[in-house]
């Protein structure tokens, strides 16, 4: 750690996208309280995802990095948080089968609270409030009372985030993740699927291998990987306050860990290198990751690395590519390109999401598959044409049947998007469109491992 970081020396910085909180005393006392709680995670465990994403940085592993856009506190239940566990485990057996790796599973959950917005009013009628932030920041209701920033949403989601832990846990260890229930559950998958013949010949291979391995007596009983799973969690580490009040000392290292979960990313819209949270996040022992837009340069690209890894570590930091489909194949390439002639170790992602949003002529926000996985295509051919890898992928999904993006198999179209759309922020891939992905990637992925 540099001798000139502190815990709280992000306070001397600009700082964007930050909630103005009313009451100073009531925001002291919420962070007093969460600093008296329990680490969310412990140091050792990000350590070991950062172990993982080293090898994902030498092309021995691969990325599957998923979740809510914005978790919500009204619609947070043990059947959505098992149903989009469940969608990551069915995508990382698919992608396993394509890439011939270990996939590294790191949900956008238990934390993923806080989002920032382009404008800081919204305007309804002639009424402006402030614009909705997150749960833990305000309430999505547009009402004065909701829309006020309040300090002590932040214990609440520190307690959601508690619990969705503890379920995530019991879900990666008991059994749930049985590599043959996974497998069922995606056959169940091509059943309803307009896709079935062209998945099932990806299906039926992973089929054989799992007799294969029965057949040599490797089962949940006598191998415990076959029914447990490494699962890790991530978000924006958007609200400075709540970030600082969960970082400990760990016992072993000394080193300051963000234990508010296991990675941590830093926004397209807060990358600033002379900025408040860059300045926080080069001081915290965790796995980092930082969105890599359009208006990246070269020059950004390697500072932000100097300054956030600057000792060059394996499994350090990922970059994550969030371009747009129109973008991607001009911009990426120099990127790849410098990174790689500077000899810098990192991890490169590609979020295909963000950058293609567009409004529906019904109103809604929405993304369409096509351009997705455009996207996602585009950023393999551009990492296989720089003789670079890459190393994974980083999704807005759900576990649950939401119509927020239209296209895929099931035919969404913009119709459609008010039936279920759930969002409290950006548009989502469903189930069926997150498996879809999976299987369209391992296919790409095969044929060139």
């Amino acid at each position: 750690m540099n001798s000139d970081w502190n815990i709280d020396s992000w306070r001397n910085f600009p700082v964007k996208h930050q909630p103005l909180y009313s009451d100073i005393n009531v925001l002291k006392s919420a962070e007093e309280k969460l600093k008296s709680l329990p680490p969310l995670v412990f140091a050792g465990e990000a350590r070991t995802l950062k172990e993982k994403l080293g090898s994902v940085s030498e092309g021995k592993a691969f990325l599957l990095q998923g979740g809510d856009c914005a978790e919500s506190f009204a619609e947070f239940n043990a059947d959505n948080l098992r149903d989009t566990f469940r969608l990551i485990l069915q995508m990382a057996a698919v992608l396993t089968y394509g890439a011939s790796l270990p996939i590294v599973k790191v949900g956008r959950l238990a934390g993923q609270f806080a989002k920032p917005r382009s404008e800081s009013i919204e305007n309804r009628n002639g009424i402006e409030l402030p614009s909705y932030l997150g749960d833990i920041i305000n309430g999505i209701e547009f009402t004065k009372e909701q829309r006020e920033p309040d300090p002590e949403r932040m214990i609440k989601a520190y307690s959601q985030a508690a619990s969705a832990l503890n379920l995530l846990r019991a879900f990666a260890t008991g059994g749930y993740a049985d590599l043959h229930e996974v497998h069922r559950w995606n056959l169940d998958f091509l059943e309803g699927s307009t896709q079935d013949n062209r998945y099932r010949i990806i299906a039926d291979r992973i089929g054989e291998c799992l007799d294969f391995m029965k057949a040599c007596g490797i089962n949940k009983n006598t191998a415990g990987l076959i029914s447990k799973v490494d699962f890790f969690t991530s978000h924006e580490a958007l609200l400075l306050n709540y970030e600082q009040s969960l970082t400990r000392v760990d016992s072993l290292t000394g080193k300051h860990y963000d234990c508010s979960s296991h990675m941590l990313w830093i926004g397209e819209r807060t990358r600033s290198l002379n900025e408040a949270h860059i300045e926080f996040m080069r001081g915290i022992g965790n796995p980092i990751g930082v969105k890599i837009g359009p208006t990246t340069s070269s020059e950004d690209i390697i500072k932000l690395i100097d300054k956030l890894n600057p000792e060059n570590e394996a499994g350090k930091l990922t970059l994550i590519s969030r371009m747009g489909k129109d973008k991607i194949g001009d911009i990426l390439p120099n990127l790849v390109r410098k990174v790689d002639n500077e000899g810098m170790k990192v991890v490169w992602s590609c979020d295909p999401m963000h950058g293609n949003t567009f409004k529906a002529q019904t109103g809604y926000k929405t993304r369409a598959f096509d351009n997705i996985m455009n996207e996602v295509e585009q950023f393999f051919q551009i990492h296989r044409s720089e003789g670079t890898y890459a190393g994974g992928i980083h999704l807005e999904m759900t576990g649950q049947d939401v119509t927020e993006c239209v296209g895929g198999a099931q035919e969404i179209k913009e119709e459609n998007l008010g039936d279920r759309y759930h969002t409290h922020c950006d548009p989502r891939l469903n189930a069926n469109q997150g498996l879809e992905l999976a299987f369209r990637l391992s296919e790409e992925l095969s044929k060139h491992r």
